[in-house]
């Protein structure tokens, strides 16, 4: 039996090999374990166009492709309206408007990438 340690996703594990015959072509070289990768801070989400800002943000759940605006500026909206259409994962995603308002701005146009956090639209 052999004693190694293997890292999978940052964690350290240790686990025992039993060599059963044959050949080894090379055998694993021991090396000090790596310092923790640090995660990157995320960015900072994109600010919505001066003047135009609503007080309430729809911002962006996931990576995507805006596939289609359904509401435009000075829309009414209710809490669950459909503002847009965002693709990701290869499944359309209603992006719904999270409270009562108006339409302040639409950050995106459609054919757009956006990523996690994106403002999407503002409401007043």
């Amino acid at each position: 039996m052999k004693k190694y340690n293997v890292k999978v996703n940052g964690n350290v594990y240790e686990v025992e090999v039993e060599e059963v015959g044959g050949e080894v072509a090379s055998a694993p070289v021991a090396t000090a374990p790596a310092a923790a990768p640090v995660p990157a801070a995320p960015a900072a989400p994109k600010a919505a166009p001066s003047g135009t800002a609503g007080s309430v943000t729809v911002n962006c759940p996931m990576p995507g492709t805006v596939l289609s605006i359904k509401a435009k500026v000075g829309d009414s909206v209710k809490t669950g309206d459909t503002i847009l259409i965002l693709e990701a994962m290869k499944m359309e995603n209603e992006i719904t408007a999270p409270s009562d308002g108006t339409i302040a701005s639409i950050n995106v146009s459609q054919g757009a990438s956006v990523n996690t956090g994106d403002i999407l639209a503002t409401l007043n």
